[in-house]
């Protein structure tokens, strides 16, 4: 299923590559077509600067593609005379492997046009998914626990059965995306497998039947479990049955990867749960967004890497990933008590004056803990982005304690408010962290990078967004690498890129190695930046001038192509033939 990350030099003399030459630097790619010949290659990028996703230093050199494989790299200028049927002067440009989007939302690749095009355009290569939902695996129970949303219940039982998970991977690979995806089981998906949306710990039959869904869907390629403790009905489950489900992906060489318990008041107890069940359960650990959420725990940030970093000493391997924002993103209802939405009835209580009141006081006086994002954010720090309701639509853009002082009301009758009348979620972002702290998180050593979101399209988007949809990688690639200079580019590279592959065990991407896959950027150094703003957020990135996907170019001279050359990559475990199909 690998490719070996470093191949030896006899693999590396058959494959063409050449030991010596020099190169120097300035202006944009230019591409030039040459003579068809058998033997030539199908692109040949030359006299860039190589940055190959190793975290090593960069040099001047060239890289060849034949078909959909890396079929050669070689010191600048040493392919240039080799016969291709076209040629990509990249002078003055890096050249890295493609970014590997550890936190994808996904977007359009089951029913949409499925070209990412707001990820694509950064120069993100691959997409995985898998943060609490997935639309696999499916059981009787998760379609009766949503019997009143029957589009959603006929599109759930496509990937009814054994091996829905497997199914799902294959609908969109057939329904045509422009990046390779893959997915880990989302954690509540699974809760809703074997529980629906009830409270509670799960019965020993339900957990049976949770253990044998997630082994089926390692077999089906999965990379683990994803979890995201914070909302229901993944919240209720116990840190005890977390463990049974961590056991069950262990002989498959799961990784469980979790948005904590909490991220807030309670974040190092809830580091002790994930390093608990990782443990315990006997497989590795990832946090999602490692981040110390509201005012008061900013201090919290310098303990949390040296957990890690004690659990690391300690024998215990735990990572995490980040997106680069001091803001994070999520639906509006994150911030009511998870009680009052069991049985996904939440709408049902807003409308209750008495349900109301119980609320009202859970706020006051909390009975357990919970975390409310508006509270760690304040109304202030609370930003609506999607509104429908036509008597609310124009409260889109802005922020809690605004729309409160316009309707007389408090921010907390607001909230309920809203989310009562809004026919679907309210999408809404939480100003919550400091810059500091992101900076101070960028710069560990087992630290990965991340989106959190879906995939845009400027063109066809409705309504707002969080900018890290477009920016995420360009923000880092121009603000904390080339202008502020908080970490090396080769290190930002190796954390888009090598880092997720390895950490993934995903053997034939992530790197500019022969025999990988063509996964390629080619992106300016002294121009790439973010462009997407809390304000407008859907704009595209600048830099990124050529994309390779599959060795298909995805992207020129900074635009899309339209090319939809993505496949599933799947967990080592799958029972096929490789990694990648």
């Amino acid at each position: 299923m690998s490719t070996p990350l470093i191949p030896s030099l006899r693999a590396l003399v058959a494959a063409g590559v050449a030991l010596a030459g020099v190169a120097c630097a300035s202006a944009r790619p230019t591409t030039t077509a040459v003579g068809d010949g058998s033997d030539a290659y199908d692109v040949v990028i030359t006299n860039g600067r190589i940055v190959d996703g190793t975290g090593n230093p960069w040099f001047y050199g060239d890289v060849a593609i034949r078909g959909d494989r890396i079929a050669a790299v070689g010191r600048g200028g040493t392919l240039g005379s080799r016969p291709a049927k076209r040629r990509i002067d990249a002078t003055g440009m890096v050249v890295s492997p493609g970014f590997i989007d550890i936190q994808s939302g996904g977007g359009g690749f089951l029913n949409g046009d499925g070209r990412s095009v707001g990820k694509v355009t950064q120069g993100v290569t691959t997409e995985i998914m898998g943060e609490a939902y997935t639309a696999a695996p499916i059981s009787e129970l998760t379609i009766g626990g949503r019997a009143g949303d029957r589009p959603a219940n006929a599109e759930a039982r496509r990937f009814m059965g054994p091996h829905g998970f497997d199914a799902w991977l294959r609908a969109m690979e057939a329904h045509g995306v422009t990046p390779n995806f893959g997915s880990f089981v989302g954690a509540s998906t699974l809760r809703e497998y074997g529980m629906a949306l009830k409270m509670g710990d799960a019965t020993p039959a339900a957990l049976d039947s949770m253990r044998g869904a997630m082994a089926r869907a390692m077999e089906d390629g999965a990379f683990g479990l994803g979890t995201a403790l914070i909302y229901p009905p993944g919240n209720y489950a116990s840190t005890g049955e977390l463990i049974e489900i961590a056991k069950a992906m262990r002989p498959y060489g799961g990784l469980y990867i979790t948005h904590m318990r909490s991220e807030a008041d309670k974040v190092l107890e809830a580091m002790d749960e994930a390093f608990r069940i990782g443990k315990e359960g006997g497989v590795p650990v990832e946090i999602y967004h490692l981040k110390a959420a509201g005012t008061a725990n900013w201090v919290k940030m310098p303990l949390m890497i040296a957990k890690i970093d004690s659990a690391r000493a300690a024998g215990l391997d735990v990572q995490a990933n980040m997106y680069p924002y001091t803001a994070g993103g999520t639906g509006l209802a994150a911030c009511f008590p998870p009680r009052f939405d069991a049985d996904g009835r939440l709408k049902q209580r807003l409308a209750d004056t008495a349900m109301r009141r119980q609320i009202r006081e859970e706020f006051a006086h909390p009975t357990s803990y919970w975390e409310s994002l508006c509270e760690q954010a304040t109304p202030q720090g609370v930003l609506l982005t999607t509104l429908r309701a036509p008597q609310n639509a124009r409260w889109s853009g802005h922020r809690l304690s605004e729309v409160a002082a316009g309707t007389g009301k408090d921010w907390l009758e607001t909230l309920m408010d809203l989310v009562l009348t809004e026919p679907g979620g309210i999408g809404t972002i939480y100003f919550l962290m400091s810059e500091d702290n992101v900076k101070l998180a960028l710069r560990q050593p087992w630290m990965k990078i991340g989106t959190d979101a879906s995939g845009q399209d400027p063109d066809s988007a409705r309504g707002m967004t969080h900018p890290r949809a477009y920016g995420t990688y360009a923000k880092i690639l121009g603000q904390y690498v080339r202008d502020e200079k908080i970490i090396p580019l080769e290190d930002a590279v190796r954390k888009m890129s090598g880092a997720v592959a390895e950490r993934l065990l995903i053997g034939d991407r992530g790197l500019l190695r022969p025999g990988m896959y063509a996964d390629v950027v080619v992106f300016d150094p002294a121009t790439v930046a973010e462009r997407s703003t809390y304000e407008r957020p859907h704009q595209l990135s600048i830099g990124a001038r050529e994309v390779f996907i599959n060795g298909t170019e995805v992207v020129r001279d900074g635009r899309h192509t339209g090319a939809k050359p993505g496949r599933i990559v799947r967990g080592h475990a799958w029972k096929g033939t490789s990694s990648s199909q």
